[in-house]
């Protein structure tokens, strides 16, 4: 029996060039969709938008705020998942520091100044190692002037509204794959392994080099990975 559809759920600022390595790899064996998660401000209506362009059932991943967005599909629908993949997220809220942050950077895309937040971003995005990799750089800025100025803001107003989920991942009964980042500055390797703590059928794994952005810093790590656990028995 072939595989259910794949659908991938993209982090802030990015889209489906985030998740090209992996497709490479995915689509000769399954459908791919690589939502567009620009058009909400809420979390919950993100998942909403996800599941009404879903197949009945499907696998998912999803990475940083993609994350958020697949953690409440499997809130509203947890029936239709077969399969999840959890990359460089957070089932936690934001703390007042990250909030603080993310209010500053929507008010300085309100004045005029977009194009100064992806340069501010990076340093926290990516490792060391890749900094000044622009095989890593150039489609981070690519992605985020083609999401443009509005779809960021909304973006960044899901995010901060967002719930707690720890509560709600023991419920989580399918196989689910986490993966975190070494270097991540911003879900750091014990945020993303608390994940796959509270998820029964789980499996953790760190990537070393690699910060953020998995599947741009590391592309045929995270390739093989999901390759091998989305068509695994």
């Amino acid at each position: 029996m072939p595989a259910p559809p794949l659908i991938l759920l993209p982090g802030l600022l990015c889209d489906a060039a985030l998740w090209r390595a992996p497709l490479r790899h995915l689509l000769p064996r399954v459908p791919c969709l690589v939502p567009s998660l620009t058009e909400h401000d809420t979390i919950h209506h993100l998942a909403r938008h996800v599941l009404s362009l879903a197949p009945p059932q499907f696998q998912m991943a999803g990475l940083s705020m993609g994350g958020y967005v697949a953690m409440d599909v499997m809130r509203q629908a947890p029936q239709r998942v077969t399969k999840l993949a959890l990359l460089n997220t957070s089932a936690r809220p934001d703390t007042d520091d990250q909030l603080e942050r993310r209010s500053g950077l929507i008010s300085l895309s309100q004045q005029g100044k977009f194009k100064g937040v992806t340069p501010r971003l990076l340093p926290l995005l990516i490792s060391p190692a890749h900094q000044n990799n622009r095989l890593v750089t150039r489609p981070i800025m690519e992605m985020a002037e083609r999401t443009g100025q509005a779809a960021f803001e909304r973006q960044q107003k899901a995010i901060m509204s967002r719930i707690d989920s720890r509560p709600h991942l023991p419920h989580i009964t399918i196989p689910t794959l986490v993966i975190g980042g070494a270097d991540d500055a911003l879900t750091p390797a014990p945020i993303t392994q608390e994940i796959a703590n509270l998820i029964p059928e789980s499996r953790f794994e760190l990537l070393h080099n690699c910060g953020h952005l998995s599947p741009l810093e590391q592309p045929e790590k995270v390739s093989e990975l999901m390759t091998e656990w989305f068509f695994a028995d």
